[in-house]
């Protein structure tokens, strides 16, 4: 895609994710100019009727790309407890509905893990990253984070499910800043994947 405008469409209404792609692939210095859905107020609200993350990603970029015709990039992703069988998973948003707060969502978590044994508390933040071109390509990414549910919230950084996830090494991805959070997170890894594909894109080489 050499000599083509190095445009990059986020497709997230979300500003807490969008503050957060914006920090990390403005880090990466793809030299690109990075746009969101704030551009158009058009936007239709994608609905998230996927079963997987990935599949939910891929219908985010898609329908970002027919708005815009710009290279754009989604993501979905959600926290996953094992002794949830893996809830509230592809429902992270939605868990309790769309209206409860995290702090109800994660209240509610602690309650279904009252009775968890510590070595059983084990859960993962996953995320797909969704490039989508308008020539009909797309690029995937993956990025896992793995830790436990923790036994009380605890920092004020990150947003979401971060105050509840406890690191291998104690502390609550909401107690990180946010250089540290992006090297380890889900997040930071599929978008680190990302930017290495969004470089060969804009440079000619994909």
């Amino acid at each position: 895609m050499a000599g083509s405008p190095r445009k990059l469409l986020i497709a997230t209404t979300n500003p807490s994710k969008r503050r957060e792609m914006e920090q990390i692939l403005g880090a990466a210095n793809l030299n690109l100019e990075l746009l969101t859905l704030e551009s158009f107020p058009n936007a239709p609200e994608v609905e998230e009727t996927g079963e997987t993350f990935m599949e939910n990603a891929h219908l985010k970029a898609q329908s970002a790309v027919q708005l815009s015709g710009l290279v754009c990039i989604a993501d979905d992703g959600g926290l996953c407890i094992d002794a949830l069988d893996g809830q509230p998973g592809v429902k992270s948003h939605r868990f309790l509905g769309e209206n409860s707060s995290f702090q109800e969502k994660m209240t509610r978590i602690f309650e279904m893990m009252a009775d968890v044994e510590e070595e059983a508390r084990t859960c993962r933040f996953q995320c797909a990253v969704v490039i989508a071109v308008p020539d009909g390509r797309t690029f995937e990414c993956l990025g896992v984070c793995e830790g436990r549910v923790g036994h009380e919230m605890r920092g004020g950084g990150g947003f979401g499910y971060d105050p509840l996830f406890a690191l291998p090494d104690g502390r609550h991805t909401a107690e990180l800043r946010p250089e540290e959070k992006h090297k380890i997170s889900h997040r930071g890894k599929a978008l680190a994947c990302a930017a290495e594909a969004l470089r060969s894109l804009f440079d000619g080489e994909g």
